[in-house]
C-alpha cells in the first residue's frame, strides 16, 4: 500500500506561532487522522524555515547568536503537537545537517541540466516576503502591501540564477493535464495565468559577506543560497531524498497545504525546481486564506493578533480545532471573533453535541444497557469530503446528524416512557453517536474518544464533554 504524505509549509521563526499557522496545520492533521482512519501508512511533515534575511536580521535586532535565536523559536513550533494535538509524523529544521546537504546535493542536480548561472542583476526586494518584487506589486508608497511598516530594499549584485523561464511550457502543461492540481479551482487559474503571462529567471543565491546565514552554495564559498530554494526542499529531504530513495519512492509525490501568499512558490517555483532535478511534480496542493480578526486584518503593529495558545488556554484544543475547521471555509477567507467563538462553543458544542450524549448515556445507564463494540469505521461521504479539502463541509454533513437525533429525542420523550418502551430506541441512538464519534476523529480526537468510549460496552454516565465557560 502506497503511503500517504502530507506536508505543511514551514514557516519563518522570527515570531511566534500564529493563528494562520495554526488553521494550516490542524487542516492538514484533519487530512492526515483522515488516512489513517481509512487505513493508509501516513507520512505528516511539517517543520520551520531558519535561514535568510529575515531571520538574520531579527537575531541582529535581539543580539543573539543566530543558531541560537532559530532553536528558540524552533522549540516553540514544535511544541504545537501537543498543544493542537497534532500527528505528524516527521518535523523538519532547515538547519538540520541532512536538509542542508540535500539542499546542496539538489543545488547539483539542477546546476548538472543547465539550469544554473550566474549574472548581475538590480531588483526591488521584500525581506518580509524574502521575494522580489516589480512595481506592480508595490503600493503607492512604493512598499510591499504584505508588509507596509517596512521600506523595501534594493539589490544590486552578482547571484546565481535559476532558469524558471525554460519551465513555462511544462508548468502549463501540468495544469492543463491535472485539473485538481491546485485547490480551489480559482487558485489553479491565477497561477496558471502567472506563468502564461511569461517567466523570468529568479535569484537563487546570497552573498555571504552580506548575508551570511544560509547553506552554503557548491562549489563557491562566497555565496549562500537563497532561503526558498533551500527551503523547499524540505518536502523531499524530510522522506529520505536523495540518501534513502525507497523512503522517499514510497512517499512521494505528496499533498501540501499552504496559504495563498504561498501559491507562486509552491505552486510554479518548486514544480519547476522538481522538473529541473528530474522528480516528479507534488501530487496536489491545498491553498487556504487568510483569517481576519472582528473583520479587520490581523496585524502586530495595531495588537490585532490572536493566540492559538491562549485560545487553547481559554476553551480547550478540541473547541479551537472545532472553529478553525467549521468557521473558516477549508479552501477560504475566513474570521475570528470571541463572540462568535463562545456562540459555537455553547450552541454547537456544549448543547447539541454534549447535551445530546448526556442525555442518551444518563438514561441508558439507568436502564443497564450494554453496547457490543460496533464493528463501524468513519463513513466514506465524511471522507470524501476530507479527501477533497471541504473539511467545514464534513463539519456541516457530521452536524445535521446531530441535530436529527436532538429532534428525535425532544419529539420522542424517552424519559417518559418504560424501559422496556424506549430500550430500541436508546440503542440505536447510541449506535449513531458511536458512528458520529468516529466521524470526528480528524477533527476532534479527544472528544472522538469520549464519544466513542462512552457508547461502548456498559452505559455509564459521563461528565458533560463541554464544561460551561
Amino acid at each position: 500500500m502506497a503511503v500517504k504524505y502530507i506536508t505543511t509549509t514551514t514557516p519563518y521563526v522570527n515570531s511566534d506561532p500564529h493563528i494562520g499557522f495554526a488553521l494550516e496545520i490542524i487542516q492538514a492533521d484533519a487530512w492526515a487522522r483522515a488516512q489513517t482512519a481509512a487505513g493508509h501508512e501516513v507520512v505528516f511533515n511539517t517543520g520551520t524555515d531558519e535561514h535568510g534575511a529575515k531571520i538574520y536580521e531579527k537575531a541582529q535586532e535581539e543580539g543573539m547568536d543566530t543558531q541560537a535565536y532559530v532553536d528558540k523559536f524552533a522549540a516553540r513550533f514544535k511544541s504545537l503537537k501537543e498543544l493542537l494535538n497534532l500527528s505528524f509524523t516527521n518535523f523538519i529544521r532547515t538547519t538540520d545537517e541532512y536538509h542542508k546537504k540535500a539542499a546542496q546535493d539538489f543545488w547539483k542536480k539542477c546546476e548538472e541540466n543547465g539550469d544554473i548561472y550566474k549574472k548581475n542583476y538590480q531588483i526591488k526586494y521584500c525581506v518580509g516576503c524574502e521575494l522580489a518584487k516589480t512595481d506592480s506589486e508595490l503600493d503607492k508608497n512604493g512598499r510591499c502591501p504584505l508588509h507596509p511598516n517596512r521600506e523595501v530594499d534594493l539589490i544590486d549584485e552578482e547571484n546565481y540564477f535559476f532558469k524558471f523561464s525554460k519551465y513555462q511550457k511544462l508548468l502549463l502543461e501540468l495544469y492543463d493535464k491535472q485539473k485538481d492540481f491546485v485547490l480551489p479551482e480559482h487558485r489553479l487559474e491565477e497561477i496558471r495565468n502567472f506563468v502564461a503571462a511569461g517567466l523570468e529567471d529568479f535569484s537563487i543565491s546570497r552573498i555571504k559577506e552580506k548575508m551570511p546565514w544560509g547553506v552554503p552554495v557548491p562549489g563557491d564559498d562566497e555565496h549562500v543560497m537563497y532561503v526558498w530554494f533551500d527551503a523547499l526542499v524540505n518536502y523531499i529531504s524530510t522522506i529520505g531524498w536523495p540518501t534513502d530513495m525507497d523512503s522517499f519512492n514510497k512517499s512521494w509525490p505528496g499533498v501540501q497545504v499552504a496559504g495563498k501568499d504561498n501559491l507562486r512558490q509552491q505552486s510554479a517555483m518548486w514544480q519547476a525546481m522538481l522538473m529541473s532535478a528530474g522528480e516528479a511534480p507534488s501530487k496536489q496542493i491545498a491553498i487556504h486564506g487568510f483569517i481576519s480578526m472582528n473583520g479587520e486584518k490581523i496585524s502586530k503593529s495595531t495588537g490585532n493578533i490572536v493566540d492559538p495558545i491562549e485560545l487553547v488556554k481559554l476553551y480547550g484544543v478540541d473547541p479551537v480545532r472545532y472553529y478553525l475547521l467549521r468557521e473558516i471555509p477549508t479552501l477560504g477567507d475566513g474570521d475570528y471573533s470571541d463572540t462568535r467563538m463562545r456562540q459555537l462553543y455553547d450552541s454547537d458544542l456544549a448543547n447539541e453535541l454534549g447535551n445530546l450524549l448526556s442525555r442518551v448515556t444518563t438514561l441508558a445507564a439507568q436502564d443497564g444497557i450494554d453496547m457490543s463494540k460496533p464493528t463501524l469505521t468513519i463513513e466514506e461521504v465524511v471522507l470524501t469530503e476530507i479527501n477533497n479539502f471541504r473539511l467545514n463541509e464534513a463539519l456541516e454533513m457530521i452536524w445535521v446528524h446531530i441535530k436529527i437525533i436532538n429532534a428525535q429525542i425532544n419529539e420522542a420523550a424517552p424519559w417518559k416512557l418504560s424501559k422496556e418502551e424506549r430500550k430500541d430506541k436508546l440503542i440505536e441512538w447510541l449506535q449513531r453517536l458511536h458512528q458520529i464519534g468516529l466521524n470526528l476523529a480528524p477533527f476532534m480526537p479527544e472528544t472522538s474518544e469520549k464519544i466513542i468510549k462512552a457508547t461502548t460496552g456498559k452505559i455509564q454516565k459521563i461528565s458533560p464533554l463541554f464544561p460551561r465557560l
